[in-house]
């Protein structure tokens, strides 16, 4: 089994500014404020979440759902 990453850097893209954030292993993160540029993202159509739009790692489940280790569509539920 392959090692869940929490860490993820989230590029804004309006200013292309980068953070490093610690992504929920329980929770979706549906809303993320850039304070910097004063946006707010939201996932892109078919992403579950902002770390899979704009995260240079994907969400937990989405890891695990790509290791092979748990089928899942993501961490939001639909």
């Amino acid at each position: 089994m392959t090692a869940i990453q929490r860490e993820s850097i989230i590029i804004c893209p309006v200013r292309r500014y980068q953070k490093t954030e610690t992504m929920p292993t329980d929770a979706c993160l549906f809303y993320h404020e850039r304070k910097t540029c004063n946006t707010l993202l939201r996932p892109k159509t078919r992403d579950c979440c902002v770390f899979c739009s704009y995260g240079t790692v994907p969400c937990p489940p989405i890891q695990l759902s790509q290791s092979g280790s748990k089928p899942t569509a993501g961490c939001c539920p639909e």
